[in-house]
């Protein structure tokens, strides 16, 4: 654990400074460019808010992605399935009408249902007719984007819009703000919480955890490899789902084209810097969070691109998880030289 952590501090980092470096040759001063990044996404109130609702999609679906790799399933389609999600939470925050107290839980849980069913058919093609779930989940992602825009487009379409989405939700089931930041992060760390709790001590995630390191094993072992694999993917499916259905409570209260963003992608990629760990997922996710919120107000000030975000972060995933493997090699080789120097001495 320590070893993970000292080699994704010193990952990022040196992605840091090869990012100065890039900076310095296209003649920006990076020490003022990050300054201006972290003043607008952390160091003002506003901003360090913003930071936090933005981290939202991108933890729960790097949370998704990083239980589904770590058990086994190849389930890449988060974009899918926070799109379902929304729609979810959409469909019942249009046309059910409840107080907040009700209509609040329902929609949350509108939305794991969308995630969670877009998956589980992932999952019954793959028991049904032995279909890949990598190929299936990707494909779905495609049909749930082209099948929600033709929701907002045609059926729930709001006529007094003039782009493609749907009337605002009733307002019992706006997430409220608590302390300037949304109820939503609240939301995403109870989540990330009872993730935690469940692949780090319950028996549950124990064996999701081994048939992900080998699948045979864990199936001599007593474990229920066909059931856990459709549990897996229903979780994950479910965590994707609440990414959209909150991304809609919290704002902008509607659906609209274009909802889900890069956010499922960028949690995907948060997932594999992290490792598929619970919390490195979780710190990932704000830290990437941090980078994507102060991108806007380092434009404004220093005139660098706001694409060099998406550089610095492409940098972030190539030198942690290339370093991963090195760094790892280099602490074990310490170790063992330390212990050999003990025992020499006693």
């Amino acid at each position: 654990m320590r070893k993970q952590a000292l080699s994704g501090i010193l990952g990022v980092l040196a992605a840091l400074l090869i990012g100065a470096l890039v900076l310095l040759l296209q003649g920006f001063n990076p020490v003022v460019t990050y300054a201006a990044l972290l003043q607008y996404s952390l160091f003002s109130t506003s901003g360090f808010a913003a930071t936090l609702t933005r981290s939202v999609p991108l933890v729960l679906t790097g949370l998704s992605a990083s239980i589904a790799f770590a058990s086994g399933p190849a389930n890449l389609g988060q974009p899918g399935q926070l799109i379902m999600g929304a729609l979810g939470a959409t469909l019942v925050g249009l046309f059910v009408r409840l107080p907040t107290g009700l209509l609040v839980p329902l929609c949350i849980l509108a939305s794991l249902a969308g995630g969670a069913l877009w998956s589980g058919f992932a999952a019954l093609l793959k028991r049904v007719f032995a279909m890949d779930e990598f190929i299936v989940t990707l494909m779905l992602n495609f049909v749930a984007d082209y099948f929600a825009l033709w929701v907002i487009t045609y059926p729930l379409f709001d006529t007094s819009a003039s782009s493609p989405m749907t009337r605002p939700i009733s307002m019992a089931a706006w997430l409220p703000d608590v302390g300037g930041v949304n109820a939503s992060v609240l939301v995403m760390v109870l989540a990330t919480f009872i993730c935690w709790l469940l692949m780090s001590w319950g028996r549950s995630g124990y064996e999701w955890r081994m048939t992900g390191q080998n699948a045979l094993f864990a199936r001599i072992g007593g474990c229920k490899v066909d059931a856990n694999y459709v549990r897996v993917m229903l979780i994950t499916g479910a965590l994707a789902g609440l990414a959209g259905g909150l991304m809609i409570m919290g704002g902008p209260h509607r659906f609209v084209k274009g909802l889900g963003a890069n956010y499922a992608w960028d949690g995907i990629m948060i997932a594999v810097v992290a490792n598929n760990g619970i919390l490195a997922t979780f710190l990932y996710g704000l830290l990437f969070s941090m980078l994507q919120q102060g991108a806007i107000g380092m434009e404004l000030v220093t005139a660098v691109p706001s694409e060099f975000i998406d550089v610095l972060q492409a940098i972030i995933v190539l030198v942690v998880v290339a370093g991963r493997v090195s760094l790892n090699m280099v602490f074990d080789k310490l170790a063992t030289r330390r212990k050999l120097r003990e025992e020499s001495k006693e």
